[in-house]
């Protein structure tokens, strides 16, 4: 069987240019300042009418990136989880998936909450992603002093493993504290003498003791004001709201590239993300997450015991891989212009070192500084470019050439330079002539369920008096 999603970075639609540099051209945005803000606009939009659009066409998943700050042109998404909750209440089937929120980016609760109101408002339908983030400009900019600046790996790292422990507590714990090493919820200073909560907990069976939620003293002689404050009385738990409607919680997704990442998301039952690994070394990496998986027991928010490789369609389980989509079928695409957006794209990302994973698996890393072409993307089939046949075949390659038993399969279609319309146009088509033989050759497709929210209204008559 075989789930098929989309991936959206956020790219300019503004047209790319080569700006001479250093003795050689960078490929950027057409635009001064105010011309990119008018641009960004247009790319939140088309965000959510592209998210309307992949439900409509039968899409399984639709995955936001979180970036920001970028006059550049290569990617944009400053908000998945709203960007996704306007989607979200235009469909009632797609599932709704971020590549991923940077929870080092937020305090845990926050997001907790925040992605919780996702699935509820979805009616089930939120798939949650978490990652560290990577780019100075942005870990910097949201940086707080304990650990959230990639410059600082062990430490961001520490704080990230811990936000995702607060997470999973204020999820599915009705009322809970955290005291770890970056922090303590609720602070142990937090004083808290309301009547309205010493008299619910003072009640039977509603779950908590009072003394559980409470330390219960008297007035405190060096405070005054109102009586919640001016107390001994301290808060030694809260609760969380709303909590997600997926029990235990959403299955959660993280971005992998390193081992040590690989090896930490199959421990805990988190599913990977690939994204630019050629084929060779996509099947390593699935290779690590099975081995990782099966020696900690096969771990699963439902406890569902072991999955099949690569993926498990029936329990939504395993690793995706992703690849650019631009198909040049009977006047539609432009080889061109698609070739000048990946050096957008590949321009900015670049020396970031990405190009160091688009080496074979039984390749030494590519140099972190080379210039990677559009060329050498469509070389490697990270950038599956040409016709309906060809691309067509080059996914189905992955499912061989990786040993996937079912398939998650990612396309990626906006490109910097493009309009909105010309992305639609290529995921219309992707749907209408590829999607049906890939579900064919690969077994059908699972059903997923509908939402059953209603966020219709109808406006009522006032009552009279």
């Amino acid at each position: 069987m075989i789930e098929i999603g989309v991936f959206h970075n956020g790219a300019s639609d503004l047209p790319a240019k080569e700006v001479p540099w250093n003795g050689s051209g960078v490929v950027v945005n057409d635009g001064d300042l105010p011309t990119t803000h008018q641009s960004a606009q247009r790319t939140i939009v088309n965000q959510v009418r592209q998210g309307v659009l992949a439900d409509h066409l039968g899409f399984d998943y639709w995955f936001q990136t979180e970036h920001h700050f970028q006059p550049e042109g290569a990617e944009l998404s400053p908000n998945p989880l709203l960007g996704e909750a306007a989607i979200a209440a235009r469909t009632k089937r797609i599932r709704l998936a971020q590549a991923a929120n940077i929870i080092t980016w937020w305090h845990p609760i926050r997001i907790a909450e925040q992605a919780a109101m996702l699935d509820v408002i979805s009616g089930g339908r939120l798939e949650f992603g978490i990652g560290r983030g990577y780019q100075p400009r942005e870990n910097e900019t949201f940086g707080w002093p304990y650990g959230s600046t990639i410059q600082d790996q062990e430490r961001n790292r520490a704080y990230y493993e811990e936000a995702y422990e607060i997470i999973l507590k204020a999820w599915t714990q009705d009322s809970f504290s955290h005291h770890g090493e970056f922090m303590s919820l609720p602070p142990s200073y937090t004083k808290w003498n309301h009547k309205q909560t010493l008299a619910y907990f003072s009640q039977k069976g509603v779950g908590r003791e009072l003394d559980e939620v409470l330390k219960v003293g008297g007035p405190d002689m060096y405070s005054g004001g109102n009586p919640v404050q001016a107390t001994t009385t301290k808060l030694l738990e809260f609760s969380v709201y709303p909590q997600p409607l997926q029990k235990p919680y959403p299955q959660m997704w993280e971005p992998l590239t390193s081992p040590r990442s690989v090896k930490w998301a199959a421990e805990r039952g988190i599913n990977g993300y690939f994204i630019v690994e050629p084929n060779s070394r996509l099947r390593k990496n699935i290779d690590l997450y099975f081995e990782a998986a099966e020696s900690a027991g096969w771990p699963d928010r439902q406890d569902r015991g072991q999955f099949k490789r690569g993926w498990d369609a029936e329990k939504h389980r395993g690793v995706v891989t992703c690849r650019y989509i631009h198909v040049v079928e009977k006047g539609l695409g432009d080889l061109d212009r698609a070739a000048r957006a990946m050096e957008l794209q590949w321009d900015y990302y670049g020396p970031f070192g990405f190009a160091a994973v688009l080496a074979e698996a039984d390749e030494p890393f590519y140099d972190l500084d080379m210039k990677v072409t559009a060329d050498l993307l469509r070389e490697k089939k990270v950038a599956i470019h040409g016709s309906k046949q060809y691309v067509i075949d080059s996914i189905l390659e992955i499912k061989e050439q990786c040993g996937y038993d079912d398939f998650m399969f990612n396309a990626w279609f906006e490109l910097g330079g493009f309009r909105g319309e010309e992305v639609e146009a290529q995921m219309s088509y992707f749907a209408d002539e590829i999607m049906p033989v890939l579900r064919r050759e690969c077994g059908g497709s699972p059903e997923l369920p509908t939402s059953s929210v209603d966020l219709d209204v109808e406006r009522r008559p006032v009552a009279q008096a």
